[in-house]
């Protein structure tokens, strides 16, 4: 087995799999595994495990049990898993154990690291991080923290988190004051290492969260800076929802004899999550929304938009029918996205319009309702957005509205999950077709008035006595290049108004130009005279 290389799937005894999971685990180092039923059989660190007592957490997710041993040993991992699977604690339940079993050790003191990249006139941190995780957005990267601040308050350890949108002077606070994990967006931490504000010198663990959702944000490149700017030997932890292939080759690059953990997508979750779809024309999705809002059950609800614009102005809809709701998207500042998510959590909002920002890192309780207002064009964006409910065990209720425009999506959706979405195929809930054009109807006329044979004109209702151009007498010579000697054209029509000045003059005078006077006789003619 060569060095940095992901061990393919193999048949003998190197692979094995927890009773009672569906996933895959590829490697002998996870054999323990197979026994952990209980958070208690995983042997955490006893602070740790008083912190999953207080939050009432016993029985670890498939993903949990798989990942968790191996972690601990130190192994490099490659998990493939979805969203609402388990996984921040996956990762942040041993990155706090081994933490914890180095704390006999002294921190790492920044006096001691090299100078190097260190801006003058700060002061130097009281000691330096030795984990790092990174996450593609700042929803999801609060939500890590707040995961830390969970599963280690029972601690001393110290954690922050480091994402754009906001001053970064709180960040640099934190920094000096010195911290133990590191949870951070990869654009602010690149701007922070180009101002010599970071010193990686003591980072043993690092940590991809959402590996293809940052391929998808352009974040390949700054993830390869960063993973540069790290210490070697260290400990790598991988996590994606999919596996394309340039992630594939990022895992191969970054990643050392990995342990490979697979959970076969969200599919597992999908039966707990009662989906339905409306075919319904555009103009109907917004009478049917608030309609659906407001009927008993709905508690707590995120409706998804296509655009930021469509948020903001469903939001602004929804609440003149004064149904409760905020909204949430890219263009948002932190303090706004923060404010919203605050009122949504407390209930003071019901309602959340997000667009696929919120989809994942997005994880409020007690979620009922997920709307797809307009479905999205990923089909695994779908997935991630009936993953907002139906958490932790509980039952949701998803419901897609699509036009005929939209059925195109719906079945690359199908597809996706694997199965019919309830509503789908049923001619109740479908649009009806339009009714086809008849022949006389596939071609409208330019006017109104019917077609004249040609050489004709319709009578306007005008005096007898006064001719039509189809009545000119006969011998009446036409203007050279009239419309009348064409059969079938139209007829120009000459513009109102005042004619321009220099049309005025023009016509005022002949056209025809006069012949210069010639002396003597014509060609051809022979001269009169008296000789």
């Amino acid at each position: 087995m060569t060095h940095r290389e992901i061990i393919p799937l193999t048949s003998d005894s190197n692979t094995v799999s927890a009773p009672d999971a569906p996933a895959i685990i590829r490697n002998r180092a996870a054999k323990n595994a197979e026994r952990a039923v209980t958070f208690a059989d995983l042997n955490l660190a006893e602070p740790v495990q008083r912190a999953l007592d207080d939050s009432g957490y016993t029985t670890p997710t498939p993903v949990q049990g798989l990942t968790i041993p191996a972690t601990m040993s130190g192994r490099d991992m490659l998990g493939i898993a979805q969203t609402g699977t388990g996984k921040t604690a996956a990762f942040a339940l041993p990155i706090i154990h081994r933490l914890l079993s180095d704390e006999n050790a002294p921190r790492p003191n920044a006096e001691n690291a090299p100078r190097k990249g260190k801006r003058r006139g700060r002061r130097a941190p009281a000691f330096l991080p030795r984990a790092l995780i990174l996450s593609p957005t700042r929803e999801l990267a609060t939500q890590i923290t707040k995961s830390f601040e969970t599963y280690g308050k029972h601690t001393r350890l110290r954690h922050t988190a480091i994402y754009g949108g906001v001053s970064q002077f709180r960040q640099e606070q934190a920094l000096e004051r010195g911290v133990d994990i590191i949870v951070a967006t990869p654009g602010r931490l690149i701007d922070l290492m180009d101002q010599g504000l970071m010193d990686f010198s003591a980072v043993r663990t690092l940590v991809l969260d959402e590996a293809d959702r940052m391929l998808d944000m352009g974040f390949i490149n700054p993830i390869r800076d960063i993973a540069a700017a790290l210490p070697e030997p260290r400990q790598t932890l991988l996590f994606s929802a999919t596996m394309p292939p340039a992630i594939a080759k990022l895992a191969e690059t970054l990643l050392t004899n990995p342990v490979r953990v697979e959970v076969p997508g969200e599919k597992a979750n999908i039966p707990k999550i009662e989906q339905s779809v409306m075919m319904i024309t555009p103009d109907e999705k917004q009478p049917m929304l608030e309609r659906m809002l407001n009927e008993p059950g709905v508690e707590r609800a995120v409706v998804f938009t296509k655009t930021k614009h469509g948020a903001d102005r469903l939001c602004k809809k929804l609440s003149a029918a004064d149904i409760e709701s905020v909204s949430i998207h890219g263009n948002k500042t932190q303090a706004q996205r923060d404010r919203a998510l605050d009122a949504f959590r407390r209930g003071r909002s019901r309602v959340l319009v997000a667009t696929d920002v919120a989809a994942r890192g997005l994880d409020v309780t007690g979620v009922t309702h997920v709307f797809n207002f307009d479905l999205p064009l990923d089909p695994e964006a779908y997935v991630h957005r009936i993953g907002r409910t139906g958490r932790a065990g509980k039952a949701g209720v998803a419901v897609a509205f699509c036009t005929p425009q939209e059925r195109g999506l719906l079945k690359a959706i199908e597809r996706q999950i694997g199965e019919r979405i309830n509503g789908s195929g049923s001619d109740e809930t479908r649009a009806k077709p339009r009714r086809p054009r008849r022949e006389h109807e596939q071609t409208r006329p330019v006017t109104n008035r019917p077609v004249r044979p040609t050489g004709e004109r319709e009578d306007r209702g005008g005096s007898d006595s006064r001719p039509s151009r189809g009545d000119r007498p006969t011998g009446t010579p036409m203007r050279p290049g009239s419309t009348q000697d064409r059969p079938g054209a139209p007829r120009k029509r000459k513009p109102k108004g005042k004619k321009p000045a220099h049309a005025a003059a023009r016509h005022a005078q002949p056209s025809r130009k006069k012949k210069p006077h010639r002396k003597g006789p014509r060609p051809g003619t022979r001269p009169t005279g008296g000789h």
